[in-house]
């Protein structure tokens, strides 16, 4: 397991640099002001202004400091210190107040002793309690238990506040796309394997055309049943559910953006859930 974690801290550690530079993140756009948040994200999580608030896998931390712009006390975490060290320059530079500590997320809770994230700034996080958890956009791929997840949200959230994810739906990432046919080919489980899917790509999502020395990943597959009974098994409450048939980037090349900002497909016969959003509160 510390095999495919470590290599995708290397990819994830590499793909910061590509990504402050690409188009999909938009950095100078963000510098002059424009929301980082996607229409589904603005129009679910509320009014957030004062609330305490802890952003898992925050990469860089653009959502986190757009968070902190609608007036959430915003702390991020990610894995990669490469990301972390730019999200606290971003903040800086940008002079958005907001907390990023590097570590993973089986440490906020796990003994430090066996951890190799030991920062004062994590020993004071781990006595902290937040109004809400979120997370966003490409994220549970990346973990290879759900569970422990769900036991880091359910331990970071104050009685009475809530968990919010937008996420990519499973069920959009069963195909491979054919340039031969234009078509979605059926190509991978739609149920989790305690064995990753393993992929090495020249390219990255937010830059086809970037060469990458660390272009080897593993992802574990989550559905939406495992998804949403883990956080049901911590005793958290689901307030909603909601499936969308449109994305936030281009996942595939037959789509096209609308008006709106949302990827959808060409071909209107192709009928998919490609994005899902939930909250979900924990008892007063």
């Amino acid at each position: 397991m510390d095999e495919f974690l470590e290599t995708n801290k290397k990819y994830w550690n590499e793909s910061v640099e590509i990504h402050k530079k690409s188009t999909l993140y938009n950095v100078e756009a963000f510098k002059k002001g424009k929301n980082k948040l996607n229409s589904i994200e603005l129009s679910e999580i509320g009014d957030i202004s004062g609330k305490s608030l802890l952003h898992l896998q925050c990469h860089f931390g653009m959502d986190t400091l757009a968070l902190a712009r609608l007036g959430a006390n915003a702390t991020g975490i990610d894995f990669s210190e490469v990301a972390i060290k730019e999200a606290k320059n971003l903040s800086k530079e940008l002079n958005i107040s907001a907390k990023f500590i590097h570590t993973d997320i089986n440490s906020l809770i796990d003994n430090l002793d066996n951890s190799q994230y030991k920062s004062g700034e994590l020993l004071k996080l781990r006595e902290e309690k937040f109004d809400i958890v979120f997370t966003s956009s490409g994220v549970l791929g990346w973990l290879p238990d759900i569970n422990k997840w769900a036991e880091v949200i359910n331990h970071y959230l104050k009685p009475g506040g809530f968990f919010y994810i937008a996420e990519i739906h499973p069920a959009s990432q069963l195909y491979e796309y054919s340039k031969e046919t234009n078509q979605l080919i059926l190509k991978y489980p739609y149920f989790y394997s305690d064995n990753p899917l393993e992929f090495n790509d020249c390219g990255d999502y937010a830059d086809r055309n970037a060469k990458l020395n660390n272009s080897r990943t593993f992802e574990w597959v989550h559905n939406i049943s495992e998804v949403i009974m883990a956080l049901l098994n911590q005793g958290l409450n689901l307030e909603f559910f909601h499936e969308f048939p449109f994305t936030c980037y281009q996942q595939y090349p037959n789509m096209k953006e609308d008006e709106e900002g949302h990827f959808r497909f060409t071909d209107k016969n192709i009928s998919l859930p490609l994005m899902f959003s939930l909250k979900a509160r924990k008892p007063a």
